[in-house]
């Protein structure tokens, strides 16, 4: 029996990178998942359709998930398709690279609204909505352990996303449900190549124990641990996939 069978997922953000690898590893193990996008329809309607040619189940549904409204719209529609959510992924997000002297009130507002806000709304829908012996990951950054120049805002609105999620832990976890965050280190997605030239990635390979930047497969495994019945007893925890580097 796959280890997540009849279990239904929202994993926002989840038409490309990392989400759409989670998305998918999810299936693969037996979850019903609803794959989360704002713009790119395509994009999630090809990962839906690679899941359901593997045999398993999924529904893609647009959402911009740092409106609160639209966040309640989703679990909605799982809800309505799924009768249930059992696991939320709180993956979708943005990345700022510039220094905190260069960045614009309308940069640090947005930011804040994609990173912050969306897992605030998500965690508030989950205390009401996510089944008992639930299981939320939210996604953070290796950044909020390093003291990177050009990541000021970022890491800022990271760290309040792991403050978000131990706490939230601790208020749900009655109900035998487990809160967790990953942190990534660098991982080879649009997000993190876009605005990098060769030599920059290759110096932040350098900088990994294992010279290499991560796959987003990496990721995934890890998330799908925490999801499963294996990791019933871990919670308020940060995982760091990233290699080493911190």
């Amino acid at each position: 029996m796959k280890v997540l069978q009849n279990k239904v997922a929202i994993v926002t953000g989840s038409s490309r990178g990392i989400g759409a690898e989670i998305a998918r590893t999810l299936a693969n193990a037996g979850a019903k998942v609803v794959i989360n996008y704002v713009a790119r329809q395509q994009d999630a309607e090809v990962v839906c359709a690679a899941i359901t040619a593997a045999g398993g189940e999924a529904l893609a549904v647009r959402a911009d998930v740092s409106k609160s409204a639209e966040v309640r719209r989703l679990f909605d529609a799982a809800i309505e398709r799924y009768t249930r959510v059992d696991i939320l992924i709180n993956n979708a997000g943005m990345l700022l690279y510039k220094k905190i002297g260069d960045t614009s009130d309308e940069e640090f507002d947005q930011i804040l609204s994609s990173n912050i806000k969306s897992v605030f709304y998500a965690l508030r829908e989950a205390a009401t909505r996510l089944a008992d012996d639930g299981r939320i990951v939210s996604l953070s950054s290796t950044v909020t352990r390093l003291m990177l120049p050009n990541y000021g805002a970022y890491a800022a609105s990271k760290g309040a996303v792991e403050q978000l999620t131990r706490i939230f832990a601790r208020e749900v976890g009655a109900r035998g449900i487990t809160a967790n965050i990953v942190s990534p280190g660098p991982v080879n997605t649009e997000l993190f190549t876009t605005g990098k030239s060769t030599e920059d990635i290759k110096r932040m390979a350098g900088m990994t124990m294992l010279n290499r930047i991560g796959k987003p497969e990496d990721i995934a495994r890890i998330v799908l641990f925490l999801v499963s019945a294996e990791a019933s007893w871990v919670t308020g925890q940060n995982i760091g996939a990233n290699g080493g580097i911190a």
